[in-house]
């Protein structure tokens, strides 16, 4: 759909539910507009991980994705398929229907902001996805916060939204966690006027970012970067255009309406394309 079109029919909208597990609804957009200008949108194409027909509807709710469950059956444990190398602490395993890969998915927690630990050139708040642990997650948080202590020499500032990245958040399309970002927006800037603040958000996390723009003045973020984002046709209030980067990777279910349940797993490989542009964005100079 253009930007700023209207859709003439429903449109699927898929969120990642707990870990992997995603669930799709069809949502009425009938008479709808969507804001305009659109920000920067990269797509990544998955290596050996095409999109397949044997992915099955992503519909509705995936209550379990084991080797027997209907429309995944070639993703059992014994079919060879390889983890994507974007998400840290999977290793090579196999699959064994998703299980495994459930009771992986840890979590890390940064207060940077909260915890008042200085103040840095940059600051970075980000959203998680839904039924990640901590406040950073494990698929995008750790990486990109990494990434740009690197780029910086360690001039930055970490912070982790502490909502519940639920799936009833996912249904307010972003509304849990908006307020509390907004106001570590606001915290960070009070205490230290100097730093540059940018926004990230994956999944869930990408909505959050959506509505906490709402809630905050221009000028008080300088950059965003949203991973697998829902509402990616939609702008992010108050940033213009060019200070905005979505990453969606090609058959991602939640943000491309495809058929690759483990496209939306594979975000952190785009972190240090995601971490470069906010620190120039952010008009900082890059240590390497």
């Amino acid at each position: 759909m253009p930007p700023g079109g209207v859709t003439n029919g429903p449109r699927k909208r898929c969120f990642l539910l707990q870990g992997p597990v995603l669930g799709c609804r069809y949502l009425s957009l009938i008479g709808s507009s969507l804001a305009a200008p659109t920000p920067t949108i990269e797509t990544r194409q998955l290596g050996g991980a095409g999109t397949s027909d044997g992915l099955g509807a992503l519909s509705s709710l995936i209550p379990g994705l084991g080797s027997g469950a209907s429309g995944f059956g070639g993703l059992g444990s014994g079919s060879g398929f390889s983890l994507p190398s974007g998400l840290p602490g999977l290793g090579g395993s196999g699959l064994g229907g998703f299980g495994g890969i459930k009771r992986q998915l840890g979590g890390s927690i940064q207060n940077g902001v909260t915890d008042n630990n200085g103040c840095k050139e940059l600051t970075l708040i980000f959203a998680r996805g839904t039924g990640e642990l901590g406040n950073m997650g494990t698929v995008v948080g750790p990486p990109l916060a990494s990434k740009l202590a690197s780029l910086t020499d360690n001039q930055v500032t970490v912070q982790g939204v502490n909502y519940d990245a639920s799936a009833a958040g996912d249904a307010t399309l972003g509304v849990d966690g908006s307020a509390d970002m907004a106001s570590l927006v606001k915290q960070a800037l009070k205490q230290c006027p100097k730093t540059k603040v940018v926004l990230a958000g994956y999944s869930e996390g990408a909505m959050v970012v959506h509505k906490a723009s709402n809630l905050l003045s221009a000028g008080q973020v300088s950059a965003a970067v949203l991973f697998g984002d829902p509402l990616k046709m939609q702008s992010v209030d108050k940033l213009d255009s060019s200070k905005v980067k979505e990453f969606c990777a090609l058959g991602d279910p939640v943000c491309e309406n495809g058929a690759n349940v483990m496209a939306h797993l594979t975000y952190g490989a785009d972190t240090p394309a995601a971490a470069q542009f906010l620190v120039q964005a952010a008009g900082l100079s890059s240590s390497s």
